[in-house]
């Protein structure tokens, strides 16, 4: 019974705050989080044409009926696509493990969650951009991007 009670307890605690970041905390994960995200991208590039691959021979198995299965090809294929899925994995949780939100894993997008004004927004970055220059609300998207202003930053780096 006493068990039964610490479970719900744990089940109705509230999730911790987002982590908030300052411009400069910001900029200085997105530096050390970016090859974990070039990474994940490939991996998710490659698993995509593993799976390609993995879906057709199972198609041709059913469609044939009776055909001899390509074992060593697929156990190939298999081990490759559990090492990628896994490799994958171990990425995202890194950028996760920061509070960084991962938006967009075809384009690389990431938003770190921040303050400006005393309103949350997402600081937002892209692979290919040099460094975070752009902000949107937290219920807007990456299409409603703003270029953050030193107005919006204040004196010194107070964006939080």
């Amino acid at each position: 019974m006493a068990d039964q009670d610490d479970d719900r307890d744990q089940d109705q605690s509230p999730d911790p705050e987002p982590r908030l970041f300052t411009l400069t905390e910001a900029e200085r994960a997105r530096q050390e989080l970016e090859p974990f995200l070039l990474e994940a991208m490939d991996c998710r590039k490659k698993l995509a044409g593993l799976e390609t691959d993995l879906s057709a021979v199972a198609a041709r198995i059913t469609m044939m009926g009776g055909v001899i299965v390509p074992y060593e090809k697929l156990a190939v294929l298999r081990v490759e696509h559990n090492q990628l899925a896994d490799t994958m994995k171990s990425a995202l949780n890194r950028i996760l493990e920061t509070g960084c939100v991962i938006k967009d894993l075809d384009v690389g997008l990431l938003d770190f969650p921040s303050r400006i004004n005393n309103e949350e927004v997402y600081l937002c970055w892209r692979v290919g951009e040099d460094r975070i220059r752009f902000y949107h609300r937290q219920d807007e998207g990456f299409a409603s991007r703003k270029p953050l202003e030193p107005r919006d930053l204040g004196s010194g780096d107070t964006v939080q």
